[in-house]
């Protein structure tokens, strides 16, 4: 459902029953902002005609951009998910879309080279889209579409994937888990779970656990052999 600013609602429920609603309010400043970002000279303030707008993929991206904001995730999350969706509200519900470009068009891959070169080096900040975006020399409606059609997947992915590969290098030298996750770039320990067992099927904790006892077993096979103790399932008697 999507209202103007000055649209008069009520906020109630059509059935006895009522139900259950997240609500986003963007400021028009903001939304100008973003469509100039993306459509510069031709975009307008978008209004829209009905209260009611029939787009599964308008409904995802508005309630990633609500989920991004409520659970305070890296700002590059954030403006990445009102960058695909102001633009989306614009072409997908409004009386005068926003003209975008074409997403065939051409990508710089060298300003791309650049923004990736900033998240490499400084992957563990809470970098803004409006940083890699200078660096990069375009607008962030371009760097956040020129990145996923250069790589693959959109900066914060890259971020994140940096983050879980430094944290993970620090969880097999012995560090632990919270430790990993602050010089990481993670909020928390939690935030570092999440991921980390999304991604590898097993938490930190259990990760640097695992590890350690390899290498263990590892270094108590080394002494053996260096004393000449042959473990037993190799020994001579087993083998036969």
């Amino acid at each position: 459902m999507a209202f103007n600013p000055d649209d008069p609602h009520d906020g109630q429920s059509a059935v006895h029953d009522g139900y259950r609603y997240r609500m986003l309010h963007l400021g028009e400043d903001l939304v100008r902002e973003v469509l100039a970002d993306a459509a510069p000279g031709t975009a307008g303030l978008p209004l829209f005609d009905t209260p009611v707008v029939d787009d599964p993929a308008l409904a995802r991206a508005v309630a990633r951009l609500h989920t991004a904001v409520v659970a305070h995730v890296p700002h590059l999350v954030v403006e990445e998910c009102l960058t695909a969706a102001v633009p989306a509200l614009s072409r997908g519900a409004a009386t005068r879309p926003a003209l975008l470009p074409d997403p065939r068009e051409r990508v710089d891959l060298a300003a791309m080279a650049r923004a990736r070169a900033l998240l490499r080096q400084r992957f563990a900040e809470n970098i803004s889209a409006d940083e890699l975006a200078r660096v990069a020399g375009c607008s962030r409606f371009t760097l956040y579409r020129g990145f996923r059609a250069a790589y693959g997947f959109a900066p914060s992915d890259y971020q994140r994937d940096l983050r879980l590969r430094r944290a993970r290098a620090l969880l097999a030298e012995g560090t632990t888990p919270s430790t990993a996750a602050a010089e990481a770039g993670f909020a928390d320990q939690a935030h570092l779970t999440r991921w980390f067992t999304r991604t590898y099927g097993v938490t930190p904790a259990a990760y640097r656990t695992a590890l350690h006892k390899d290498d263990h077993r590892s270094q108590s096979a080394a002494r053996r052999f260096a004393t000449g103790r042959t473990p037993p399932d190799t020994a001579p008697d087993a083998r036969r």
